[in-house]
Protein backbone atom coordinates (compact mmCIF):
# COMPACT_ATOMS: atom_id res chain seq x y z
CA UNK A 1 0.00 0.00 0.00
CA UNK A 2 1.36 3.57 -1.53
CA UNK A 3 1.22 6.17 1.60
CA UNK A 4 -0.93 7.78 -0.27
CA UNK A 5 -3.76 5.02 -0.03
CA UNK A 6 -3.26 5.61 3.31
CA UNK A 7 -6.63 6.85 5.84
CA UNK A 8 -4.57 8.16 8.65
CA UNK A 9 -7.55 9.04 10.35
CA UNK A 10 -8.97 5.52 10.79
CA UNK A 11 -5.74 3.95 11.07
CA UNK A 12 -4.70 6.23 14.21
CA UNK A 13 -8.94 5.55 15.24
CA UNK A 14 -8.26 2.04 15.07
CA UNK A 15 -4.99 2.12 17.85
CA UNK A 16 -6.98 4.64 20.11
CA UNK A 17 -9.91 2.67 20.38
CA UNK A 18 -7.71 -0.39 21.62
CA UNK A 19 -5.63 2.05 23.58
CA UNK A 20 -8.62 3.07 24.95
CA UNK A 21 -10.65 -0.19 25.82
CA UNK A 22 -6.95 -1.35 27.57
CA UNK A 23 -6.94 1.52 29.47
CA UNK A 24 -10.61 0.81 30.42
CA UNK A 25 -9.13 -2.53 32.50
CA UNK A 26 -6.07 -0.38 33.68
CA UNK A 27 -8.26 1.98 35.65
CA UNK A 28 -9.29 -0.73 37.70
CA UNK A 29 -5.89 -2.15 39.00
CA UNK A 30 -4.78 -1.69 42.68
CA UNK A 31 -1.71 0.24 43.70
CA UNK A 32 -0.16 -3.52 43.92
CA UNK A 33 -1.05 -4.37 40.52
CA UNK A 34 0.54 -0.92 38.96
CA UNK A 35 3.71 -1.23 40.59
CA UNK A 36 4.28 -4.83 39.69
CA UNK A 37 3.77 -3.64 36.32
CA UNK A 38 6.12 -0.82 36.49
CA UNK A 39 8.65 -3.07 38.13
CA UNK A 40 8.39 -5.39 35.45
CA UNK A 41 8.98 -3.17 32.81
CA UNK A 42 12.04 -1.10 34.35
CA UNK A 43 13.70 -5.28 35.44
CA UNK A 44 13.16 -5.72 31.57
CA UNK A 45 14.54 -2.54 30.38
CA UNK A 46 17.77 -3.60 32.17
CA UNK A 47 18.18 -6.52 30.06
CA UNK A 48 21.33 -6.35 28.32
CA UNK A 49 20.34 -7.96 25.16
CA UNK A 50 17.79 -5.93 25.00
CA UNK A 51 19.63 -2.47 25.80
CA UNK A 52 22.56 -3.56 23.17
CA UNK A 53 19.94 -4.50 20.80
CA UNK A 54 17.61 -1.02 21.02
CA UNK A 55 21.07 0.71 21.19
CA UNK A 56 22.64 -0.53 17.81
CA UNK A 57 18.97 -0.37 16.09
CA UNK A 58 18.57 3.69 16.61
CA UNK A 59 22.18 4.07 15.72
CA UNK A 60 21.42 2.46 12.88
CA UNK A 61 18.45 4.14 12.03
CA UNK A 62 19.06 7.95 12.83
CA UNK A 63 23.58 7.73 12.42
CA UNK A 64 23.67 9.42 15.56
CA UNK A 65 24.92 9.38 18.52
CA UNK A 66 27.35 6.66 20.33
CA UNK A 67 26.23 3.09 21.31
CA UNK A 68 27.73 2.73 24.84
CA UNK A 69 25.97 5.71 26.15
CA UNK A 70 22.84 4.91 24.49
CA UNK A 71 23.23 1.11 25.87
CA UNK A 72 23.57 3.21 29.69
CA UNK A 73 21.23 5.64 28.97
CA UNK A 74 18.35 2.62 28.95
CA UNK A 75 19.16 1.60 32.52
CA UNK A 76 19.84 4.78 33.81
CA UNK A 77 16.44 6.23 32.75
CA UNK A 78 14.84 2.78 33.56
CA UNK A 79 15.91 2.36 37.59
CA UNK A 80 15.65 6.17 38.09
CA UNK A 81 12.37 6.94 36.78
CA UNK A 82 11.17 3.98 38.54
CA UNK A 83 13.31 4.75 41.95
CA UNK A 84 11.65 7.64 42.48
CA UNK A 85 7.69 6.50 41.79
CA UNK A 86 8.15 3.46 43.54
CA UNK A 87 6.74 4.58 46.40
CA UNK A 88 4.51 6.82 45.23
CA UNK A 89 0.58 6.54 45.46
CA UNK A 90 -1.74 6.94 42.07
CA UNK A 91 -4.47 5.01 42.83
CA UNK A 92 -7.41 5.99 45.30
CA UNK A 93 -6.69 8.83 48.12
CA UNK A 94 -3.04 10.48 47.72
CA UNK A 95 -3.19 13.54 50.12
CA UNK A 96 -5.47 14.54 53.09
CA UNK A 97 -5.61 17.75 54.83
CA UNK A 98 -7.45 17.72 58.24
CA UNK A 99 -7.13 21.02 58.86
CA UNK A 100 -9.08 22.12 55.40
CA UNK A 101 -11.15 18.71 55.68
CA UNK A 102 -10.02 17.77 51.79
CA UNK A 103 -9.11 14.65 50.37
CA UNK A 104 -7.80 14.27 47.21
CA UNK A 105 -8.48 11.49 44.36
CA UNK A 106 -5.75 10.70 41.53
CA UNK A 107 -7.49 9.20 38.16
CA UNK A 108 -6.31 8.41 34.81
CA UNK A 109 -6.59 10.94 31.68
CA UNK A 110 -7.43 8.39 29.45
CA UNK A 111 -5.02 7.86 26.02
CA UNK A 112 -1.76 9.52 26.00
CA UNK A 113 -0.48 10.65 23.18
CA UNK A 114 4.05 11.03 22.80
CA UNK A 115 5.50 12.19 20.32
CA UNK A 116 8.95 10.41 20.66
CA UNK A 117 12.16 12.57 19.42
CA UNK A 118 14.83 10.50 17.33
CA UNK A 119 17.72 12.02 19.43
CA UNK A 120 16.52 10.04 23.08
CA UNK A 121 14.43 7.12 20.74
CA UNK A 122 15.64 4.29 22.64
CA UNK A 123 14.78 5.43 26.56
CA UNK A 124 11.79 7.81 25.54
CA UNK A 125 10.01 4.81 25.21
CA UNK A 126 10.60 3.18 28.38
CA UNK A 127 9.99 6.78 30.31
CA UNK A 128 6.78 7.03 28.74
CA UNK A 129 5.92 3.59 29.24
CA UNK A 130 6.23 4.01 33.32
CA UNK A 131 4.81 7.14 33.23
CA UNK A 132 1.14 5.30 31.94
CA UNK A 133 1.44 2.62 34.08
CA UNK A 134 1.68 4.51 36.89
CA UNK A 135 -1.13 6.50 36.42
CA UNK A 136 -3.24 3.77 34.49
CA UNK A 137 -3.19 5.76 31.02
CA UNK A 138 -2.88 4.03 27.70
CA UNK A 139 0.00 5.29 25.53
CA UNK A 140 0.11 5.45 21.67
CA UNK A 141 3.68 6.52 20.54
CA UNK A 142 4.46 8.75 17.47
CA UNK A 143 7.93 7.66 16.66
CA UNK A 144 10.51 10.40 14.29
CA UNK A 145 10.68 8.58 10.89
CA UNK A 146 14.45 7.89 11.84
CA UNK A 147 13.70 6.39 14.97
CA UNK A 148 10.70 4.27 14.18
CA UNK A 149 11.59 0.59 13.89
CA UNK A 150 13.86 1.41 17.09
CA UNK A 151 10.22 2.26 18.51
CA UNK A 152 8.53 -0.75 17.72
CA UNK A 153 10.85 -3.14 18.60
CA UNK A 154 10.96 -1.25 22.09
CA UNK A 155 7.00 -1.21 21.77
CA UNK A 156 6.80 -4.82 20.86
CA UNK A 157 9.19 -5.80 24.09
CA UNK A 158 7.18 -3.96 26.69
CA UNK A 159 3.85 -5.37 25.08
CA UNK A 160 5.42 -9.14 26.10
CA UNK A 161 6.36 -8.21 29.50
CA UNK A 162 2.46 -6.55 29.87
CA UNK A 163 1.28 -9.95 28.48
CA UNK A 164 3.35 -12.02 30.88
CA UNK A 165 1.51 -10.32 33.92
CA UNK A 166 -1.64 -10.63 32.40
CA UNK A 167 -2.29 -7.14 31.13
CA UNK A 168 -3.86 -5.57 27.85
CA UNK A 169 -0.70 -5.50 25.48
CA UNK A 170 -2.90 -2.23 24.07
CA UNK A 171 -1.85 -0.42 27.14
CA UNK A 172 1.40 0.19 24.70
CA UNK A 173 1.26 1.05 21.26
CA UNK A 174 3.18 2.76 18.30
CA UNK A 175 2.84 4.26 14.98
CA UNK A 176 3.79 1.18 12.98
CA UNK A 177 6.93 1.75 11.27
CA UNK A 178 4.71 1.60 7.49
CA UNK A 179 2.52 4.08 8.70
CA UNK A 180 5.06 6.67 10.42
CA UNK A 181 4.24 10.21 8.71
CA UNK A 182 3.01 13.46 9.66
CA UNK A 183 -0.21 13.05 8.81
CA UNK A 184 -0.30 9.87 11.50
CA UNK A 185 0.97 12.20 13.88
CA UNK A 186 -1.69 15.15 13.58
CA UNK A 187 -4.07 12.63 13.73
CA UNK A 188 -2.74 11.12 17.33
CA UNK A 189 -2.27 14.28 18.64
CA UNK A 190 -6.38 14.91 17.42
CA UNK A 191 -7.70 11.81 18.51
CA UNK A 192 -5.70 11.52 22.13
CA UNK A 193 -6.97 12.45 25.24
CA UNK A 194 -3.69 14.20 26.21
CA UNK A 195 -0.19 14.71 24.56
CA UNK A 196 2.93 14.88 25.42
CA UNK A 197 5.54 16.69 22.57
CA UNK A 198 9.31 16.24 23.65
CA UNK A 199 11.53 17.35 20.19
CA UNK A 200 11.19 20.54 18.09
CA UNK A 201 9.88 23.50 18.55
CA UNK A 202 7.99 22.99 14.99
CA UNK A 203 6.79 20.06 16.40
CA UNK A 204 5.80 21.22 20.02
CA UNK A 205 3.84 24.13 18.44
CA UNK A 206 1.77 21.88 15.70
CA UNK A 207 0.88 19.84 19.23
CA UNK A 208 -0.72 22.94 20.78
CA UNK A 209 -2.56 23.52 17.96
CA UNK A 210 -3.77 20.56 17.69
CA UNK A 211 -6.82 21.29 19.86
CA UNK A 212 -6.25 18.53 22.38
CA UNK A 213 -4.44 19.92 25.66
CA UNK A 214 -0.81 19.48 25.17
CA UNK A 215 2.10 19.52 27.20
CA UNK A 216 5.09 20.39 25.28
CA UNK A 217 8.86 21.54 25.68
CA UNK A 218 10.91 24.01 24.69
CA UNK A 219 14.10 24.05 22.59
CA UNK A 220 17.18 23.75 24.48
CA UNK A 221 20.57 25.69 23.85
CA UNK A 222 21.95 25.23 27.35
CA UNK A 223 24.88 27.62 28.69
CA UNK A 224 26.98 28.05 31.61
CA UNK A 225 29.04 30.62 33.30
CA UNK A 226 32.76 29.69 34.34
CA UNK A 227 34.12 32.04 37.51
CA UNK A 228 37.15 32.83 38.20
CA UNK A 229 36.44 31.27 41.60
CA UNK A 230 35.67 27.68 39.54
CA UNK A 231 37.77 24.55 40.05
CA UNK A 232 38.81 25.19 36.54
CA UNK A 233 39.78 21.57 35.90
CA UNK A 234 36.73 20.04 37.44
CA UNK A 235 34.68 22.59 35.36
CA UNK A 236 36.08 21.65 31.59
CA UNK A 237 35.99 17.94 33.27
CA UNK A 238 31.75 18.05 33.64
CA UNK A 239 31.13 20.01 30.38
CA UNK A 240 33.49 17.20 28.13
CA UNK A 241 31.66 14.23 30.03
CA UNK A 242 28.83 16.34 29.08
CA UNK A 243 29.48 17.56 25.58
CA UNK A 244 30.83 14.11 24.46
CA UNK A 245 28.09 12.02 26.05
CA UNK A 246 25.54 10.51 23.08
CA UNK A 247 27.77 13.25 20.68
CA UNK A 248 25.78 15.82 22.58
CA UNK A 249 22.78 14.99 20.14
CA UNK A 250 20.37 15.79 22.52
CA UNK A 251 19.50 20.03 23.23
CA UNK A 252 20.80 19.30 27.06
CA UNK A 253 24.94 19.84 26.63
CA UNK A 254 26.20 22.96 27.25
CA UNK A 255 26.58 24.67 23.52
CA UNK A 256 28.32 27.29 24.91
CA UNK A 257 30.53 28.53 28.06
CA UNK A 258 30.95 32.06 29.39
CA UNK A 259 33.74 32.20 30.95
CA UNK A 260 35.52 35.22 32.92
CA UNK A 261 38.45 37.03 31.44
CA UNK A 262 40.81 36.80 34.39
CA UNK A 263 40.49 32.82 33.91
CA UNK A 264 39.47 32.45 29.93
CA UNK A 265 43.16 31.28 28.88
CA UNK A 266 43.57 28.95 32.01
CA UNK A 267 40.07 27.70 30.97
CA UNK A 268 41.21 26.71 27.64
CA UNK A 269 44.25 24.88 28.63
CA UNK A 270 41.99 22.90 30.85
CA UNK A 271 39.56 22.44 28.28
CA UNK A 272 42.42 20.98 26.01
CA UNK A 273 43.73 18.59 28.67
CA UNK A 274 40.21 17.68 28.58
CA UNK A 275 40.74 16.29 24.83
CA UNK A 276 39.08 19.56 23.64
CA UNK A 277 40.95 21.28 20.20
CA UNK A 278 40.53 24.76 19.71
CA UNK A 279 38.73 26.31 15.91
CA UNK A 280 41.70 28.39 14.67
CA UNK A 281 40.68 31.99 14.22
CA UNK A 282 41.08 31.86 10.28
CA UNK A 283 39.11 28.68 9.80
CA UNK A 284 35.95 29.67 11.74
CA UNK A 285 33.85 30.63 8.83
CA UNK A 286 34.64 27.87 6.74
CA UNK A 287 33.84 25.62 9.61
CA UNK A 288 30.93 27.76 10.37
CA UNK A 289 29.61 26.71 7.11
CA UNK A 290 30.21 23.34 7.16
CA UNK A 291 27.49 23.26 10.33
CA UNK A 292 25.14 25.47 9.28
CA UNK A 293 25.53 24.84 4.86
CA UNK A 294 22.42 27.17 4.24
CA UNK A 295 22.87 29.87 6.82
CA UNK A 296 22.03 32.63 6.45
CA UNK A 297 19.38 31.58 4.97
CA UNK A 298 18.46 29.48 7.60
CA UNK A 299 19.86 27.98 10.70
CA UNK A 300 19.36 23.90 9.24
CA UNK A 301 22.13 22.06 10.61
CA UNK A 302 24.28 19.64 8.45
CA UNK A 303 23.06 16.20 9.09
CA UNK A 304 26.78 15.16 8.49
CA UNK A 305 28.10 16.69 11.55
CA UNK A 306 24.53 16.26 13.87
CA UNK A 307 25.24 13.73 16.60
CA UNK A 308 29.05 12.98 15.33
CA UNK A 309 31.86 12.74 17.24
CA UNK A 310 34.33 15.70 17.21
CA UNK A 311 36.98 13.64 14.56
CA UNK A 312 33.91 12.99 11.89
CA UNK A 313 33.20 16.87 12.30
CA UNK A 314 36.64 17.54 11.79
CA UNK A 315 36.88 15.50 8.50
CA UNK A 316 33.80 16.87 7.04
CA UNK A 317 35.24 20.31 7.79
CA UNK A 318 38.26 19.67 6.34
CA UNK A 319 40.00 20.60 9.42
CA UNK A 320 42.98 18.57 11.06
CA UNK A 321 43.34 17.60 14.50
CA UNK A 322 44.87 15.34 16.90
CA UNK A 323 43.64 11.79 16.54
CA UNK A 324 42.66 11.75 19.98
CA UNK A 325 40.45 14.84 20.42
CA UNK A 326 37.52 14.53 21.81
CA UNK A 327 35.13 17.95 21.55
CA UNK A 328 35.51 21.40 19.81
CA UNK A 329 36.11 24.65 20.68
CA UNK A 330 35.15 27.56 18.93
CA UNK A 331 35.12 31.29 20.04
CA UNK A 332 32.40 33.91 19.45
CA UNK A 333 33.03 37.43 21.07
CA UNK A 334 31.32 39.33 18.38
CA UNK A 335 28.09 39.54 19.38
CA UNK A 336 24.20 36.80 19.82
CA UNK A 337 21.88 35.82 17.58
CA UNK A 338 21.37 34.94 13.59
CA UNK A 339 24.44 36.79 12.64
CA UNK A 340 26.13 35.13 14.82
CA UNK A 341 24.61 30.95 14.86
CA UNK A 342 27.87 29.73 17.16
CA UNK A 343 25.96 31.25 20.17
CA UNK A 344 23.14 28.99 19.23
CA UNK A 345 22.18 25.23 19.30
CA UNK A 346 24.86 22.24 17.67
CA UNK A 347 23.64 19.01 18.68
CA UNK A 348 27.48 17.82 18.68
CA UNK A 349 30.02 18.04 20.53
CA UNK A 350 30.97 21.94 19.65
CA UNK A 351 31.25 24.07 22.68
CA UNK A 352 31.09 28.10 21.93
CA UNK A 353 33.65 29.77 24.39
CA UNK A 354 32.13 33.31 25.19
CA UNK A 355 34.66 36.10 27.16
CA UNK A 356 33.15 38.44 29.77
CA UNK A 357 34.32 40.96 32.12
CA UNK A 358 32.57 39.77 35.46
CA UNK A 359 29.79 38.12 36.95
CA UNK A 360 27.42 40.55 35.80
CA UNK A 361 28.21 40.76 32.48
CA UNK A 362 28.27 37.25 32.44
CA UNK A 363 24.76 36.95 33.05
CA UNK A 364 24.12 39.51 30.99
CA UNK A 365 25.92 37.51 27.82
CA UNK A 366 23.96 34.20 28.89
CA UNK A 367 20.55 35.93 28.95
CA UNK A 368 21.60 36.98 25.73
CA UNK A 369 22.55 33.21 24.24
CA UNK A 370 19.18 32.37 25.77
CA UNK A 371 17.29 34.62 24.14
CA UNK A 372 18.47 33.69 21.02
CA UNK A 373 17.70 30.15 21.39
CA UNK A 374 16.95 28.16 24.77
CA UNK A 375 14.93 30.42 26.78
CA UNK A 376 13.60 28.65 29.75
CA UNK A 377 15.67 25.14 29.74
CA UNK A 378 18.44 24.83 31.61
CA UNK A 379 21.81 26.92 32.38
CA UNK A 380 24.77 26.21 35.00
CA UNK A 381 27.08 28.08 36.95
CA UNK A 382 30.79 26.97 37.66
CA UNK A 383 31.38 28.73 41.13
CA UNK A 384 32.54 28.57 44.88
CA UNK A 385 30.76 32.13 45.78
CA UNK A 386 27.44 31.36 47.40
CA UNK A 387 25.82 34.76 46.62
CA UNK A 388 26.53 34.50 42.70
CA UNK A 389 24.46 31.10 43.03
CA UNK A 390 21.52 33.47 44.49
CA UNK A 391 21.62 36.03 42.27
CA UNK A 392 21.75 33.32 39.06
CA UNK A 393 19.11 31.37 40.74
CA UNK A 394 16.77 34.58 40.79
CA UNK A 395 17.18 36.47 37.41
CA UNK A 396 17.94 33.70 34.63
CA UNK A 397 14.75 32.96 32.49
CA UNK A 398 15.43 28.99 32.58
CA UNK A 399 13.34 26.67 34.71
CA UNK A 400 16.07 24.68 35.80
CA UNK A 401 20.21 26.21 37.07
CA UNK A 402 22.48 23.11 37.80
CA UNK A 403 25.46 24.37 39.83
CA UNK A 404 29.02 22.46 39.04
CA UNK A 405 27.51 19.84 37.41
CA UNK A 406 27.54 18.76 33.88
CA UNK A 407 24.64 19.35 32.36
CA UNK A 408 23.69 16.64 29.79
CA UNK A 409 23.84 14.39 32.73
CA UNK A 410 22.09 16.53 34.83
CA UNK A 411 18.96 18.71 34.13
CA UNK A 412 17.32 15.91 33.25
CA UNK A 413 17.73 14.58 36.81
CA UNK A 414 20.26 11.97 38.21
CA UNK A 415 21.40 10.73 41.24
CA UNK A 416 24.23 12.93 42.09
CA UNK A 417 20.96 15.99 42.15
CA UNK A 418 17.37 16.29 43.26
CA UNK A 419 15.72 17.06 40.10
CA UNK A 420 13.29 14.34 38.56
CA UNK A 421 14.42 12.05 36.55
CA UNK A 422 13.07 12.01 33.04
CA UNK A 423 13.10 12.52 29.57
CA UNK A 424 11.12 15.86 28.83
CA UNK A 425 11.73 19.19 30.13
CA UNK A 426 9.34 21.69 30.43
CA UNK A 427 10.67 25.37 29.88
CA UNK A 428 8.08 27.38 30.97
CA UNK A 429 6.30 30.66 29.42
CA UNK A 430 9.67 31.85 28.60
CA UNK A 431 10.00 28.94 26.06
CA UNK A 432 6.83 28.87 25.27
CA UNK A 433 5.58 25.72 27.46
CA UNK A 434 2.57 25.39 29.88
CA UNK A 435 5.48 24.21 33.02
CA UNK A 436 8.45 24.63 34.40
CA UNK A 437 8.50 20.72 35.27
CA UNK A 438 10.81 17.82 34.57
CA UNK A 439 8.14 15.52 33.89
CA UNK A 440 7.02 12.94 35.07
CA UNK A 441 4.23 10.67 35.60
CA UNK A 442 2.39 13.48 37.94
CA UNK A 443 1.66 15.29 34.67
CA UNK A 444 -0.34 13.23 32.86
CA UNK A 445 -3.21 12.56 35.54
CA UNK A 446 -6.01 13.90 36.48
CA UNK A 447 -7.15 14.84 40.36
CA UNK A 448 -10.33 15.01 41.98
CA UNK A 449 -10.83 17.18 45.45
CA UNK A 450 -13.33 16.39 47.82
CA UNK A 451 -14.15 19.46 50.55
CA UNK A 452 -15.93 18.80 53.85
CA UNK A 453 -17.24 21.13 56.22
CA UNK A 454 -15.15 23.01 58.62
CA UNK A 455 -15.80 25.54 60.94
CA UNK A 456 -15.97 28.82 59.60
CA UNK A 457 -13.38 31.20 60.73
CA UNK A 458 -13.75 34.63 59.00
CA UNK A 459 -11.08 37.20 59.44
CA UNK A 460 -11.00 40.33 61.30
CA UNK A 461 -10.06 43.64 59.34
CA UNK A 462 -7.14 43.94 62.29
CA UNK A 463 -5.93 40.41 60.85
CA UNK A 464 -6.24 41.23 57.89
CA UNK A 465 -4.69 45.05 57.14
CA UNK A 466 -2.13 46.66 58.83
CA UNK A 467 -2.96 50.00 61.02
CA UNK A 468 -1.58 52.14 58.05
CA UNK A 469 -3.90 50.99 55.78
CA UNK A 470 -6.90 50.84 57.58
CA UNK A 471 -6.71 54.18 59.12
CA UNK A 472 -5.30 55.79 55.94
Amino acid sequence: MEKKDINYQEYVAGLVEKAKAAQKVAEGYDQKKVDTLCAAVAWAACNEEFRKTAAQMLIDESKIGVFQDKFNKIRNKAIGVWSQMKDERSVGIISQDPIKNTMTFVKPMGVIGALIPVTNGEATPIVKTLWVLKSRNALVMAPHPHGKKTCQFVVNYIREVLKKYDAPEDLVQCIEPEYVAVEASAQLMKQADFVVATGGTPMVRAAYSSGTPTIGVGTGNVTTYIDESADLADAAHKIMQSKTFDNASSCSSENSAVVNEKVYDKFVEACKAEGAFMIPADKKASFQQTIWPEWPANHNLNRMITGKTAAQILEVAGIEAPADVKWILVEENDGFGHEHPFTGEKLSPITTLIKCKDFEDGLSKMQKVLDYQGNGHSCGIHTKNEAQIREIGARMHVARILVNQPQALGNSGAFFNGLPITMSLGCATWGHNSTCNNLTWHDIVNTTTVSMPVEPKIPTDEELFPAEIRNA
